[in-house]
């Protein structure tokens, strides 16, 4: 079986209606969990409305009772990992314990040149990233106080409270695809491995890579939560789906690891990706305005996948 969540871009022209209707509709229609980006702007084109990120998560958290959601990935670039934390451990406790935290170093050009954060060269990128992974571990998982020194951060006896309601504190998410930065870091740090936009074929690969990376660092595979975003575009007909693909026809979607059809390609394609390893895939949704696709989507997905 796999769990069918939904993503949504929140810096594509998320205001306050789109994502509470977006919410209800993700806790309504039986998905597993709401998940969005976090960024300031796409990477090209006008600025649209970017609902900030916390806000919108302490929303989730005091107005649904039943789906996981959280951030596909919050980088460590522009999010302080201290504030981050602390911001985490609040919404996990007021949800009750259904936030995931998705984690990465960082990528998109543009937002930091507009906002004034360094990105840095990849190296120092993902160098600040394992501290920043160091420092929201420490403070998330440990109830005593912590301390760490390194070349981007330091905590002296450092504490954070309320917590997460979960032992262990709220599970620590790692997205993308690099078998040689990413996945030693999923296999040090992470509760969850969310790669992005891959067909199940090279899926199952990684998967495989990371179970090794596991064995080597001590720990057990199952440690480890296995989850894809990808994007879905539901129609009932080519000329419908290749509309909402802006032009590219639905073989170029498919070789970019885009899940397109009607209800049952779509599970179809889910039940290969479960074959693959897949446990959780989060559906990326880029018509937050069509309800009724979604409706569909619950109604002749969700059935065939339990």
């Amino acid at each position: 079986m796999i769990e069918v969540a939904l993503m949504i871009e929140g810096q594509d022209g998320i205001d306050w209606e789109r994502w509470k209707r977006m919410g209800r509709a993700a806790e309504d229609l039986g998905f597993a969990g709401l998940y969005r980006s976090d960024h300031f702007t796409n990477p090209e084109g006008p600025y649209k409305d970017a609902l900030e990120l916390w806000a919108s998560l302490a929303w989730l958290a005091d107005n649904t009772e039943r789906i996981e959601f959280g951030p596909l990935v919050s980088p460590v670039s522009f999010r302080q990992p201290v504030i981050t934390a602390w911001q985490a451990s609040a919404v996990d406790n007021l949800s009750g314990g259904r936030l995931r935290l998705g984690l990465g170093a960082g990528w998109q050009e543009r937002e930091h040149t507009a906002f004034g954060f360094d990105l840095l060269d990849m190296d120092r990128r993902f160098a600040r990233f394992e501290e920043g992974l160091e420092v929201i571990t420490r403070l998330l998982r440990s109830e005593e106080p912590v301390s760490f020194e390194g070349e981007f951060y330091r905590l002296r006896e450092a504490s954070i409270s309320p917590r997460s309601p979960r032992p262990g504190g709220t599970p620590i998410v790692i997205g993308g695809n690099g078998p040689r930065r990413t996945l030693p870091l999923v296999a040090r740090y992470a509760d969850e491995w969310n790669a992005v936009f891959l067909k199940p074929e090279r899926f199952a690969e990684l998967n495989v890579r990371l179970d090794e990376l596991l064995e080597e660092a001590g720990r057990p595979a199952r440690d480890v939560r296995r989850t894809l975003m990808t994007r879905v575009v539901f129609g009932r007909n080519d000329a419908e789906i290749e509309g909402k693909l802006g032009g590219a026809s639905r073989a170029q979607a498919d070789d970019a690891g885009i899940v397109t059809g009607s209800a049952d390609d779509i599970s179809g394609r889910l039940g290969a990706l479960a074959e693959a390893g897949v446990q959780r895939v989060m559906l990326q949704y880029m018509e937050p305005d069509d309800l009724e696709s979604l409706e569909e989507i619950s109604s002749g997905v969700l059935p065939q996948l339990r």
